[in-house]
């Protein structure tokens, strides 16, 4: 992209079609995950912002689309071992274009994250 877009819908217009529906899938997945998640543009990316504070950024790249930021360590080792494959640098899952999207992970990679902000049931 050339340009920062305004909108989460302009970034999606600016992406070349195969990648425009499986950025779209993930963003429905996150809304499903997550009702009442807010979109904006920062970073030049769709963010996912939830009370105010940004949940989940999602870029597309030319190989793969990433989720920023990815748990560094993450209490359910079930849910660590599915996620391994898909880490990126630093704090990111990489989500290949070349593979099916695994959009169940995606939804389980969100909850955790709303979970880790929140913190355990009874906590907060």
């Amino acid at each position: 992209m050339t340009t920062t877009p305004a909108t989460v819908g302009d970034y999606l217009a600016a992406l070349p079609e195969p990648v425009r529906e499986r950025v779209a899938a993930i963003r429905s997945a996150i809304h499903a995950a997550v009702p009442g998640t807010e979109e904006r543009i920062s970073y030049a990316m769709p963010t996912f912002v939830l009370d105010g504070r940004p949940l989940v950024h999602v870029a597309a790249w030319s190989r793969h689309i990433a989720l920023y930021p990815l748990p560094q360590a993450i209490a359910d080792a079930d849910l660590e071992r599915a996620v391994a494959p898909y880490r990126g640098a630093k704090d990111a899952m990489q989500l290949p274009h070349r593979q099916e999207l695994p959009l169940d992970l995606v939804v389980r990679v969100v909850t955790e994250l709303v979970r880790s902000r929140t913190g355990p049931p009874g906590t907060g």
